[in-house]
């Protein structure tokens, strides 16, 4: 449940884990580069990368090459100047990305011995399907770093690309502003019920009156109420301070890796021993960690939520029984619901669509959809690579529990 890094994006306290040197003067990119007037600050990997060590190449030369897979580099091209500087990098096109033909071109070993796997963009380089044993398998002794947009990693097999010495890199530090900010929305919309005053105001005029007079005695304020965050990683942090801070709000939290006090403190958070205890006391909660620990909202999890309690997700769908939340919601038992992610992606589940306007927002997995984030996942999992094969440390790494068990076998 632990979000394996906590690298601090510049409004979230920095955590005792986090060694990755801030950007220096001389590296940062400037607003210039980009297609916006803020981008967010990705830490360096305080590496001089002129002096990268040559490594065995590919098919086109001497300096280690990259196989990037996705729509190319768009808004940071002065760190991709740098980025082909240091590697020769091959792209190929949509259709050798294809599962099928992937496959056939690893096999025969068409792109050399590449030394990094680099996914810029979450809505392109994913042609190929999940990362398991059959693709993992067939990569090539000389892969050290897999650097990829997206916060989330539960389509890659990160426990085996570490097994076989692969650093795996997400872009959640890019997304946990745009993230957490999404998440703040869906928490005003529980306690205010939005969703029936946003359908309400567009269906009729008597609906209009009748929301003008009935939501009044369903909405609440956020000071005061106790905020459950499931998980304290950098998405986590930030919502914990601008709900705290903003809002006034209670804010305790479940990890199955406590933060240190001084954290703790610095995020005016508290923390709960177990998600019961979370759960129990909480007026809404919030579920913000990595997908794998199974589902932890099911049917008896859904039973410790206090009686008309609140849920938020900007998680993963597969985290939560919807069956179960849609049975608790037509009981009454949970009070509203908002989910940006969902199960079956791209469908809704139909029990839970019906509350659609009036216990329910629902959204398109758009909580980190923002082009700040897609800016800083370029960056990011640029800056992840040119740091791992400039002999230094990953700035996100997500698996390095399996790289280390590697090492000490």
């Amino acid at each position: 449940m632990a979000e394996p890094t906590n690298t601090p994006m510049p409004t979230a306290p920095p955590t005792p884990r986090s060694t990755s040197p801030a950007l220096s003067a001389a590296t940062r990119p400037t607003s210039s580069t980009t297609l916006s007037p803020t981008k967010p600050m990705i830490p360096a990997s305080g590496l001089v990368l002129s002096s990268l060590p040559g490594e065995p190449g590919g098919p086109l030369g001497t300096k280690p090459v990259v196989l990037h897979i996705g729509d190319p580099v768009r808004y940071n091209p002065e760190t991709y100047t740098e980025f082909t500087t240091l590697f020769d990098v091959i792209r190929p096109d949509v259709d050798e990305r294809q599962r099928p033909a992937f496959i056939q071109a690893l096999r025969e070993g068409r792109w050399g011995d590449f030394a990094a796997v680099f996914r810029p963009f979450w809505g392109t380089g994913g042609e190929m399907g999940h990362w398991d044993a059959e693709l993992v398998s067939l990569l090539p002794d000389s892969v050290k770093v897999f650097a990829s947009a997206g916060t989330g990693f539960d389509w890659a097999d990160t426990q085996l690309l570490g097994e076989r010495g692969i650093t795996y890199c997400n872009g959640g530090l890019a997304a946990a502003e745009a993230v957490s900010d999404f998440a703040v929305a869906m928490i005003i919309s529980t306690f205010r019920v939005l969703p029936y005053c946003i359908t309400s105001a567009t269906s009729s005029p008597t609906a209009f009156q009748e929301c003008h007079a009935s939501a009044t005695a369903q909405s609440h304020n956020l000071r005061g109420r106790t905020l459950g965050l499931v998980g304290l990683g950098n998405i986590g942090q930030q919502i914990a301070l601008k709900c705290s801070v903003a809002f006034g709000m209670d804010v305790a939290y479940y990890d199955v890796d406590r933060k240190p006090s001084t954290l703790e403190t610095k995020l005016g958070v508290r923390y709960c021993h177990g998600l019961e205890a979370l759960l129990r006391q909480s007026d809404c909660t919030v579920l913000c960690t990595p997908a794998g620990a199974g589902r932890l909202i099911n049917t008896e999890s859904l039973a410790w939520f206090k009686p008309g309690a609140r849920f938020v997700n900007v998680a993963r769908g597969s985290l939560v029984d919807e069956e179960a939340l849609a049975e608790a919601l037509e009981q009454g038992w949970i009070s509203s619901v908002a989910l940006d992610v969902h199960a079956d992606e791209p469908n809704v589940h139909p029990r839970l669509l019906a509350f659609a306007g009036t216990k329910a927002m629902l959204t398109c997995h758009n909580a980190g959809g923002t082009v700040e984030t897609h800016i800083g996942f370029e960056e990011l999992a640029m800056r992840n690579i040119m740091a791992v094969l400039g002999g230094g440390q990953a700035i996100t790494p997500v698996n390095l529990q399996w790289l280390k068990s590697t090492v000490a076998q």
